[in-house]
């Protein structure tokens, strides 16, 4: 009898044990980028002049990307923010299209690599922790370099980074906000399965545990919870109503809390960072629109 209780724990314990393991693993391929996509599409190949840049982020980071005047400048400066684990192409829109259209409607476009990605240096993704670091020091190197109105575009993580970077940033004019999270820490609890491909139970209160020892508490990535430092200034939030990886609601939730200064496009059909691909004549229509309101 002893002997069985003793196997018993004996599995129990080696159970957990590899859960535990699992859940670190996870971790650590969740927030350090050791196969990062390439950088193999250039603006020349659209037809675009560019000028290469780099800067630091607040905490010295070395940040690479692209200007890419207008063609017709109406002074004001659009600046992207990629998605998780992504680069300045976003290949989902596809990114140097889309910066092509604005730069023919008058905006400059600014495209560059968060941490960790792309030509960037770092080693660790923060899942918009740190981005936002990143995002602001872009927002100072367009004051610095061209001083211009400044608008912010931003694609799923990217697109809640944008957010959480405006608030911080009183002289972004507005934000475009496509396919965002609204609190980070209620999305990966309820959709984790999506990025580790494993059961709820145990695994996602595990790694997430493991996550905030190697980056910090995913709480402070709450778009919902600072929208109110971005008032009065504007947002149009665009979300595709198929969106496996960041359900629509979340968007509905964010346009809810900011109702009176914001707008919502829910885009029939589309899956997630989908919306460009599908209906590139009036997405651009509405953020070339959108943008120049706000002057």
């Amino acid at each position: 009898m002893i002997f069985l209780v003793w196997i018993a724990v004996s599995v129990v314990a080696l159970a957990i044990l590899v859960c535990l393991i699992i859940s670190f693993v996870v971790s650590l391929k969740l927030t350090h980028n050791n196969a990062r996509k390439p950088i193999n599409e250039s603006p020349e190949d659209y037809g675009l002049d560019f000028e290469l840049i780099s800067f630091q982020s607040r905490d010295d980071t070395s940040l690479e990307g692209w200007f890419i005047p207008a063609q017709q400048p109406k002074n004001r400066t659009i600046i992207f923010a990629h998605g998780y684990r992504g680069n300045r192409l976003e290949k989902k829109l596809p990114a140097l299209k889309l910066a092509r259209d604005l730069t023919e409607n008058g905006f400059h476009v600014l495209m560059f690599d968060f941490r960790s990605c792309g030509e960037s240096s770092g080693n660790v993704a923060s899942i918009g922790l740190y981005e936002q670091e990143d995002l602001l020091s872009a927002i100072a190197w367009v004051k610095a370099n061209h001083p211009s109105s400044i608008g912010l575009i931003g694609f799923s993580m990217g697109a809640s980074t944008a957010l959480l970077a405006a608030a911080r940033a009183p002289e972004v004019v507005g934000v475009v906000a496509d396919s965002p999270f609204d609190e980070l820490s209620t999305y990966l609890t309820k959709k984790f399965y999506v990025w580790t491909k494993l059961p709820t139970f145990p695994f996602t209160p595990l790694t997430l545990a493991f996550i905030r020892i190697h980056v910090g508490n995913a709480k402070e990535v709450n778009p919902k919870k600072y929208l109110r430092k971005i008032h009065p200034r504007p947002v149009l939030f665009i979300h595709g109503d198929r969106d496996y990886s960041i359900p629509y609601e979340n968007s509905i939730r964010l346009h809810e809390a900011y109702k009176e200064h914001s707008e919502l496009w829910t885009v029939s059909n589309a899956d997630h960072v989908q919306s460009y691909r599908l209906n590139r004549e009036e997405y651009t229509r509405r953020v070339v629109q959108f943008f120049d309101r706000k002057e």
